[in-house]
């Protein structure tokens, strides 16, 4: 019998695709049958007609104003996941002579790096492979001539993120998959901002990218027209067919956030679900958190037990408590609870009830 009768309701903790407001939900399967009252499934509308239009319109216009951007910078939503950027943005942004900056902060960062040395030279400036990524290096030194410098604000796989902007006068490439919109920020110090969309803002399928535009037209490479971030700039995000449901669910999501009261009013919320978390593990002996104190990410939790049986039962009471998406990634082991945008703060208590009723009875 599980511990507490919650089975009736599901607690999505899935690190991604991962759970969306419920609200979002309502409104996309209605616009699956009937999109504003059109007779037409949004499914199946023309990305380049006006109904379409006033979709990626209020989504970029919307995400504008959720970062604050200025006029330097531009939104596009474009196919594929981050992994795509990972090779996209050095095509678009160093020569071969060039020298780009990484920091080396877990399985995300390692494979931009390995694309990013396709098209021209890589500094590792910092690694904490030493430690399987448990913590974010910190003291290093950012080339002054570098091209760009690229890290990952929060480490999806390994529970870590960076807590602040590095201070430097080198572009700055971030990859915010996971954290994207999540805590405030001032996102205009960035020359180039990505994330796929199936995290915090919207449905697998897309990717967001955030670009400063005196970033592009320096490579002196011939670019693949659907390459070219210039020629989407161009084009509006529609130069060839989007992913256009995707878009759509995007922009939900981002009008969702909006009316909440925007980036600030969910930063409050993520850290009380983070709060409620933590302090749950650090009070509880028998879970042990794997992350360096100071880098804990507030987005994905990561903690083990010493015994692989009692992890074996405690997963069991998880999933029997209706609790999906707490294994932890197969490369660390243990469990992972990712506490994005839209999970409720129930849900979180829900499980740090159910963690202390499970060490009451076996610790």
């Amino acid at each position: 019998m599980p511990f507490l009768n919650y089975s009736i309701v599901v607690h999505n903790f899935n690190a991604g695709p991962s759970i969306l407001p419920k609200e979002v939900f309502e409104q996309a399967s209605q616009a699956i049958l009937d999109y504003n009252g059109t007779g037409l499934s949004i499914l199946e509308i023309g990305h380049r007609t006006p109904l379409f239009q006033e979709v990626v319109d209020e989504a970029i216009s919307t995400t504008k104003e959720l970062m604050k951007l200025d006029s330097d910078h531009e939104v596009l939503f474009l196919h594929g996941g981050a992994s795509t950027q990972f090779f996209q943005i050095p095509m678009n942004l160093l020569n071969e002579q060039e020298t780009a900056a990484y920091l080396d902060g877990g399985v995300w960062g390692k494979k931009a790096i390995k694309e990013a040395k396709l098209y021209g030279k890589v500094e590792v400036v910092a690694s904490s492979k030493d430690k399987n990524y448990t913590y974010i290096p910190k003291g290093y030194a950012i080339p002054a001539d570098a091209a760009y410098f690229h890290y990952t604000t929060n480490n999806t796989i390994e529970g870590t993120q960076m807590h602040a902007i590095p201070e430097t006068n080198v572009p700055l490439v971030a990859d915010m998959s996971s954290d994207i919109l999540s805590t405030v920020m001032d996102f205009n110090r960035f020359g180039l901002i990505y994330a796929g969309a199936q995290k915090n803002i919207g449905a697998a399928g897309v990717n967001m990218v955030v670009v400063r535009k005196d970033m592009l037209g320096r490579v002196t490479r011939p670019l693949p027209t659907m390459m070219d971030y210039r020629e989407h700039i161009a084009a509006g995000s529609l130069l060839n067919t989007p992913p256009v449901f995707a878009i759509y669910v995007c922009m939900l999501t981002l009008r969702w956030l909006k009316q909440l009261g925007g980036v600030a009013a969910i930063e409050a919320i993520n850290n009380r679900k983070a709060g409620l978390l933590y302090d749950t593990l650090d009070k509880l002996p028998i879970f042990r958190p794997t992350v360096a104190k100071e880098d804990r990410s507030k987005m994905n939790v990561v903690f083990v037990m010493d015994d692989e049986a009692l992890e074996k039962e405690f997963l069991a009471e998880c999933k029997a408590n209706g609790m999906v998406g707490v294994k932890g990634h197969r490369s660390v082991g243990g469990f992972r609870i990712s506490l994005y945008n839209a999970l409720p703060l129930e849900s979180v208590r829900v499980l740090t009830e159910l963690m202390n009723e499970f060490a009451l009875k076996k610790a």
